[in-house]
């Protein structure tokens, strides 16, 4: 009865943790999407408006628990959260955002839908994860689906010169590998870091993203143009505030939480769900209907993320028993 018990209980957690993940996805893919609303500034100066705007609601809404979290946050904490809001935030939307203006939605989500792989694999080491060859399909079925959709963006017509092309894809690399070094030093912590929720430490990362979109607010105005209008500084404020509290607050809080939910080799499948949605997004924005390729790889997405929940739901099984 008692493994029953915990059996039900793990398939419970999963599905809490699949729902945090999807609701994640698809208020993170709203990102691909803001560099092109506001395409006239740079990607420094949307990363400073997206960060503000995260900081400035995470201080108003962590006010009320500040004096007992200041309590329990020591030196290692903060130097974690500040390496985890460069990675996951300042760094990786600075590279995101150069790499939609220059190479485009289609090859942006190519590259970072090869998150899950790279995230899977790294959670394959943890004790107790699902062994590796167990998520091999779900893993090729991953891989297939980028690759249909790198290869409708590659055969597709493209407005940009093979050298932003290359820029781009570089641009893109640089985010993949700082998104991931995030991923899974975030879903660590969060696992060491009980005194703190999933929701606080959401808005922890929050202040001090904050604090580092300041420091970048000398750089942007010694380097780049101020030269706009006043309409399109009220719509990136718009849009950096709409990001902020869409995919900062709540995508992030709902990524936590399905953090503790879930092995970290699977909460790297549910990284495909912002790939679907960017792509989705895509779609209205370009206002046209997907291609065959992009329409298998979403089958392909899916199949592996049901493969991966397979995986794990036998492996919980065959450990409860």
């Amino acid at each position: 009865m008692e493994l029953t018990s915990r059996y039900g209980s793990a398939q419970s957690g999963m599905a809490a943790g699949i729902a945090c993940g999807a609701g994640a996805g698809a208020l993170w893919g709203l990102v691909f999407l803001a560099p092109e609303l506001v395409a006239g500034f740079s990607p420094l100066q949307l990363t400073i408006g997206r960060y503000l705007a995260y900081g400035a609601i995470s201080a108003a809404l962590i006010a009320p628990r500040w004096s007992a979290l200041r309590h329990v946050l020591g030196r290692d904490e903060w130097i974690m959260l500040a390496w985890l809001a460069l990675a996951g935030n300042t760094f990786y939307y600075i590279l995101l955002a150069a790499a939609v203006q220059i190479g485009g939605m289609s090859m942006t989500s190519l590259v970072i839908g090869f998150l899950p792989v790279v995230v899977t694999i790294a959670g394959s080491r943890d004790r107790g994860a699902v062994p590796l060859r167990q998520l091999l399909p779900s893993l090729l079925m991953c891989a297939a689906g980028v690759i249909c959709i790198g290869w409708g963006a590659i055969v597709s017509p493209s407005a940009g010169s093979v050298a932003q092309q290359v820029i781009g894809l570089v641009c893109a690399a640089g985010a993949l590998a700082s998104w991931a070094w995030f991923a899974v030093g975030n879903s660590r912590a969060l696992t060491r870091v009980r005194t703190v929720s999933a929701h606080e430490w959401s808005l922890l990362i929050g202040l001090v993203t904050g604090a580092q979109a300041l420091i970048l607010i000398p750089f942007s105005i010694a380097f780049e143009s101020m030269q706009h209008a006043a309409v399109d500084w009220a719509k990136l404020a718009g849009v950096s505030i709409g990001v902020a509290v869409l995919a900062s607050i709540l995508g992030n809080a709902l990524w936590n939480r399905m953090s503790r939910l879930l092995p970290l080799t699977m909460a790297g499948q549910m990284i495909l769900f912002e790939t679907l949605f960017a792509l989705l997004y895509g779609f209205l924005w370009e206002q046209r209907w997907p291609r065959a390729l992009e329409v298998a790889a979403f089958g392909l997405v899916a199949i592996s993320v049901l493969s991966c929940i397979a995986a794990h739901r036998g492996h919980q099984r065959d450990v409860a028993h």
